[in-house]
This record gives C-alpha cells, sequence and structure tokens, in this order.
C-alpha cells in the first residue's frame, strides 16, 4: 500500500478523532432515551467484534493464537470491559467533552506506570506536561473558587469524573500490558479478542443486575445505532490508515476528540461550558500533544 502524505493522514485522522467524539454524543443521546451503558456497551462492542471478525476472513489473516497469548489477550479484553464501562458511565454523567478531558489524561497514566512498573525514567518534557495538564482539567472541570464552592461542584460533577479517570487508568493499563504482552498480535486480531470479551462480561454482569436496559425510543435507538456505527467504522479505519502515515506522531491529531466533543456537546445536546473552562481544555490537550510529540 501506498504512503499517504502528512497532510492527508492528519487530516483523516482529525476525522477520525471527530467520529469518535461523535460516538460519544452519539451515547449520550442513547442514554437520555432510556439506553443502559451495559446495553451501550455491549452492542457497540459485540458489532465491532463481528465487523472485526469479517475483516480478518476477507483480508485472509488467520484468527489462531497460542494458549498463553489467548489467555493474556482475554485477560486485556476484560480490562477494556471496565474502561468502556466507565467511560459511558462518565458519559452519562457529566457533558461529554469533559468526561473526555479527563479520560484523555492516559498518556500521562501510562508513563508513570511505565516508570512505577519497569524504571524507566520518563523525559524530561513529563515532568512539564503533567503540571499543566492537571491545571487545565481543573479549570475545565470549573473545581476552583471556594472550599464550599469546590464541595458542591463535586458534588454535580464528582462520580462522572470518578468514572472517567477510573476509565483512564484502566486503558493506561491495558496499553502497558498490550505492550509488553499482545506487541506481535495483529491490531485487528487484538481488537476482534478484546471487543468480544467486552461484549461477552458486559453484556453478561448487565444480564444478570437487570441492567441490560433498551431505547425507550425512536431517538434512543437512533443514539445506539449511531454510536454503534461511528465507532465501529472508526476503530477499523485506524487500521487502514495508521499503518500509511509517513510519520507515526501524526497520530497525535487523535487527540483533537476532545475539542471536537466539547464543540458538539454546544451544538447538538446545549452543554455549554464557560470560557476558562474552554481554555482549561486546550492547556489538557496542549499538554497531550506535547507530551506525544516527544515520543520518538
Amino acid at each position: 500500500m501506498s504512503a499517504i502524505s502528512q497532510r492527508l493522514g492528519v487530516a483523516l485522522l482529525m476525522l477520525l478523532a471527530s467520529m469518535f467524539a461523535s460516538n460519544h454524543i452519539a451515547a449520550r443521546l442513547a442514554f437520555d432515551h432510556g439506553t443502559s451503558v451495559s446495553a451501550a456497551v455491549g452492542v457497540r462492542s459485540g458489532v465491532t467484534a463481528l465487523v472485526m471478525l469479517a475483516l480478518l476472513r476477507l483480508q485472509g489473516v488467520s484468527a489462531a493464537l497460542p494458549r498463553a497469548t489467548l489467555a493474556r489477550g482475554l485477560g486485556i479484553g476484560v480490562l477494556v470491559a471496565v474502561q468502556s464501562f466507565c467511560l459511558y458511565s462518565a458519559v452519562a454523567r457529566i457533558p461529554v467533552g469533559l468526561a473526555l478531558l479527563a479520560f484523555n489524561t492516559f498518556p500521562m497514566l501510562l508513563v508513570l506506570l511505565t516508570w512505577a512498573a519497569t524504571g524507566e525514567r520518563p523525559p524530561r518534557r513529563v515532568l512539564v506536561a503533567i503540571p499543566v495538564a492537571l491545571c487545565g482539567l481543573v479549570l475545565a472541570l470549573d473545581v476552583v473558587g471556594s472550599a464550599q464552592a469546590i464541595e458542591g461542584r463535586w458534588a454535580v460533577i464528582g462520580t462522572g469524573v470518578g468514572f472517567a479517570l477510573g476509565a483512564a487508568c484502566s486503558f493506561a493499563v491495558v496499553l502497558f500490558l498490550t505492550t509488553h504482552w499482545l506487541k506481535e498480535v495483529d491490531g485487528r486480531l487484538r481488537t476482534l479478542l478484546t471487543m468480544g470479551t467486552t461484549a461477552v462480561v458486559v453484556s453478561a454482569i448487565g444480564a444478570a443486575t437487570h441492567a441490560l436496559a433498551l431505547p425507550a425510543d425512536g431517538e434512543g435507538w437512533l443514539g445506539l445505532a449511531l454510536l454503534t456505527l461511528l465507532y465501529g467504522t472508526a476503530i477499523t479505519a485506524i487500521f487502514t490508515v495508521v499503518p500509511r502515515l509517513q510519520a507515526a506522531s501524526n497520530t497525535v491529531a487523535l487527540n483533537f476528540e476532545p475539542v471536537m466533543a466539547l464543540f458538539l456537546g454546544w451544538a447538538i445536546l446545549d452543554q455549554a461550558i464557560a470560557p476558562r473552562q474552554i481554555f482549561g481544555a486546550f492547556l489538557v490537550v496542549g499538554a497531550i500533544v506535547y507530551l506525544s510529540t516527544g515520543r520518538r
């Protein structure tokens, strides 16, 4: 396959980031119209797994894995299930853009996890990026002011932010283990394994706890269909676009997702935020991009 030019590659990645953001907007629409988090995660993950299975069959990629690798993949899949459930739970409770901003701290958590687990000293720019991102997150979440104001604000958003940070921690562990355990496994096969596991685990727990609620009306079904279509299309396209990029650092364009989510949340869901929150959002995204572009 021919390489994609840098300009086209960045444009395509920003489009994919917008699709991922739109998937979360659609998820919030589905949640607001009766869909449970378990049902949304189960449907999205199950359909994506089926798409990946079809893609592997069409491209003649074997799905066979050694038993040890399969067991590790299933374990990582359980963590992906936790991450997916936590992130959608955050989206269901707080503005979509804020949930994604909190979740997108995972690259920094991954650096710290790698440092703690392997002793690999993080690059110096981490010492700059992390404090800036934390300050930006405080502004974006609007947890500033008097102690009473902060307590009141946290009472409103605390649970959602907790779920988003839980998703970030889970995903950081997923990336760490994937790098060490599944690095040689085809990306499409990894996605099939993790999405299939996620669908089974979340659906089973949802059924056992009577939490598999389907949409209550047409808007809910539209949201569920769109979140499944957008996520499945975007994750499949990632495996088509990324291998053809001329520079891996172009993938930082995917960090456009929370910015687009803030805009779409305002335009579609009427989730308005204050100017200082927007400034905080750009601080977070800027710090993540600064950290990511430092890896060579």
